[in-house]
């Protein structure tokens, strides 16, 4: 289970290698991907808070990402943070999601991207449940359930 100090280290120092990478060019992304998702995952844009039903869908499955269709996170994971965006725990493994300083908005975050295709999908945070203590906080276009 990662922590928080962990993910820091990871975007201070580097992500682990993914287990396989899905490159494409902006054309074959942008026609692959609704106007909506490619704001998204290509230019890390943010949905309106509560723009999606899977804020308040907590059925068993698996979430991938809705650019190379990797699977991210387990809806056993999954919490209700009263955010407005899909929020877990935890993803399924390590080496799917990578971790990067964000400073814009004059904020300090992390940033959370497919680690597999280099999509945006949304930003971790110390301040979720136990056992993990995180939240991360993920933009429901980003995602598909599968």
């Amino acid at each position: 289970m990662i922590n928080w100090s962990q993910i820091l280290m990871l975007a201070k120092l580097g992500n682990p290698p993914p287990p396989q990478r899905v490159e494409k060019t902006e054309s074959e992304w942008q026609s692959m991907l609704t106007d909506e998702q490619y704001f998204v995952l290509r230019q890390k844009g943010t949905e309106p808070p509560h723009s999606s039903k899977l804020c308040t869908q907590f059925e068993p499955g698996l979430y991938a990402c809705s650019g190379c269709s990797t699977v991210l996170f387990d809806a056993s994971s999954k919490f209700n943070s009263g955010t407005g965006w899909p929020s877990f725990t935890q993803p399924v493994a390590e080496n799917v999601v990578a971790y990067y300083l964000d400073t814009s908005y004059g904020m300090q975050r992390i940033e959370v991207n497919c680690n597999i295709c280099g999509g945006h999908l949304g930003h971790a945070f110390p301040d979720g449940p136990e056992p993990s203590g995180l939240r991360f906080c993920i933009n429901a276009l980003s995602l598909k359930k599968v």
